[in-house]
């Protein structure tokens, strides 16, 4: 989908290596997977928590801009089917810059939003009709 994915934490490249060797949900995996030993990112991006890091979800434009930024304590685990959601909304919304994408929304095809003051209070009823 035209994406670089990167997953970063505080284990060593060792710890990384022993996850997808043994978790199965990422025996798999192909993307890099770095290591931030002393938490200068975790710092910078402010889920450092006093020797842990917190689980940021992060998508990020190729021009550098901070599009969606998720942030879920050490035991609430992250849902892909809705960080694709918004990774796709997020590439349909720069072609389409006047329209919304809902909560509901999923694919290109789904019911968009047209921002402005007459939508304020009025988004429920959007969705229904």
């Amino acid at each position: 989908m035209g994406c670089e994915i990167v997953t970063v934490s505080a284990d060593t490249q060792f710890v990384h290596l022993a996850w997808q060797r043994e978790e199965k949900d990422l025996e798999n995996v192909k993307f890099h997977m770095g290591s931030d030993r002393n938490g200068d990112l975790a710092r910078q991006f402010g889920i450092w928590n006093g020797g842990f890091c917190l689980r940021g979800t992060y998508l990020i434009a190729p021009n550098g801009t901070l599009m969606n930024s998720e942030v879920n304590f050490l035991n609430l685990g992250r849902n892909i089917d809705e960080i694709m959601r918004k990774f796709k909304a997020n590439i349909y919304l720069g072609k389409k810059t006047n329209e919304g994408c809902p909560s509901k929304w999923k694919d290109e095809g789904d019911k968009t939003l047209t921002p402005g003051p007459e939508m304020v209070g009025r988004v429920h009823q959007a969705h229904q009709g």
